[in-house]
């Protein structure tokens, strides 16, 4: 189904919207909410990606900065014996 101005296309026939039902046009516009929110959220789920990503990656840094600490203490306490 796609939209063309005042119609719709179901199956390779147009349909214009003064020639459909009330059932019709009904259905047409939760269609057309349906796929405006499935844009929206497809938007949104790009940036909880990102914002995931960012936090993943601090939480990579983190880990590492830990283990260099604690490698780096270890290291240290084996120079003094």
């Amino acid at each position: 189904m796609s939209n063309v101005d005042n119609s719709i296309v179901v199956d390779g026939t147009e349909i214009k919207e003064s020639d459909m039902t009330q059932k019709q046009i009904y259905l047409t516009n939760q269609c057309k909410d349906l796929l405006n929110k499935k844009g929206r959220l497809e938007f949104e789920l790009d940036q909880v990606q990102a914002s995931l990503n960012v936090f993943q990656q601090a939480l990579v840094q983190e880990t590492k900065k830990e283990a260099d600490e604690i490698l780096d203490s270890e290291k240290s306490e084996g120079e003094k014996k």
